[in-house]
């Protein structure tokens, strides 16, 4: 049965995790996504879920026990903000080479270093371009509500399996802490079937199963980049995700995701009532990225606004995307401030329309 609850992105994460029918957080403390942990904890004393949630002396051993459960064939979970998720770039990318599933959330804060704990979205190179070492990449959701923060752990945990790759939700500090009604599914039941290729031990029907992501042969190794190179091309054509708001009529655009995207929503109105027309397009995987519907829109708008909680990094894409068309420029703060709409709608008339 559905049913209706208030409560925090953070939260609504740590929920949607046990009704997904998640086998194992592995997490540490760090603002702002520690209700995380603490949600898991609490319902894992009140004997609510079967899951195994251990709080991991730091985040490089929780990346290296989801590594551990994900080998093992299980639906696991960490969650993490910057400095936590840089920590466990070693552990994704092997994790990559070793063609594991799980899902990694990033409540972003902003940086870099330490930085604050306020929100920002300058974690956008660090999930889409790699942040660890190889060729590999990261299927990368970016929720705008509390209700999809929630929606995106069952489908983080389905695209993780189908592709037997690290999915992350790319989320900010604003919807970790900001209070909506969300919709539940009804409870999954935890799987006790095994994937084919988990190291559950021989059996009389087959040997006994290796994973690493370890291969000194350079020509096996390029075999195996090309058979990634294969999947994440697969990825990119099946799995991008997008949605248009108000662009029918659309002479401009913003480009936008999370946060920024719901805040460009007010800024659609005030420029609308002065007679411009704008629209949104936001991204909701960054990747694989919408490339080719963004470029779909040159033929008919005359410039694009990304706006971002960052000093300019989708932006790239965006460029890349519209292959200078159309103009295309960058407004953003930094440091945890979050833009208003009527910042936003002066940054398109100053950048866009005047430009």
């Amino acid at each position: 049965m559905e049913e209706y609850v208030l409560m925090k992105g953070n939260e609504a994460i740590a929920e949607a995790a046990i009704r997904a029918g998640t086998d194992g957080y592995f997490g540490y403390p760090i603002t702002p996504q520690s209700e995380v942990l603490e949600y898991l904890t609490a319902a894992r004393l009140h004997e609510r879920t079967g899951m195994v949630v251990l709080q991991a002396e730091s985040e490089v051993a929780a990346i290296n026990m989801l590594y551990g459960g994900a080998g093992a064939g299980k639906k696991v979970l960490t969650t993490s903000s910057g400095p936590g998720i840089s920590l466990m770039q070693e552990g994704i990318s092997y994790m990559a080479g070793s063609e594991l599933p799980c899902l990694i959330v990033n409540v972003v804060r902003g940086g870099p270093g330490l930085g604050t704990i306020q929100p920002a979205q300058s974690d956008y190179f660090q999930s889409t371009k790699g942040g660890g070492h190889g060729d590999y990449r990261l299927i990368t959701l970016a929720p705008a509500s509390v209700q999809e923060m929630a929606d995106f752990v069952s489908l983080g945990f389905d695209l993780a399996f189908k592709y037997r790759n690290p999915v992350m939700i790319l989320t900010d500090g604003a919807l970790g802490q900001m209070m909506e009604k969300v919709k539940f599914k009804p409870q999954q039941p935890r799987s006790k079937k095994s994937p084919h290729w988990a190291t559950t031990g021989k059996t009389p029907d087959r040997e006994r199963i290796f994973i690493t992501s370890l291969n000194l042969d350079p020509a096996c190794q390029e075999r195996f980049n090309i058979k990634l190179k294969a999947k994440y091309k697969e990825i990119s054509e099946k799995e991008v995700r997008y949605e248009k708001i108000e662009c029918d009529d659309a002479d401009y655009l913003f480009v936008a995701y999370g946060t920024s995207s719901r805040i460009c929503q007010k800024s659609i109105q005030l420029a609308r009532n002065e007679g411009i027309k704008v629209g949104l397009f936001r991204p909701i995987t960054l990747w694989p990225f919408p490339y080719k519907e963004i470029m779909e829109m040159t033929g008919q708008v005359k410039g694009m606004l990304s706006v971002e909680m960052s000093a300019g990094q989708m932006v790239e894409d965006v460029k890349l995307a519209v292959e200078a068309k159309v103009k295309v420029d960058h407004y953003g703060r930094m440091g945890g401030i979050v833009h208003s709409p009527e910042e936003i709608v002066k940054a398109l008339k100053q950048k866009i329309i005047g430009g």
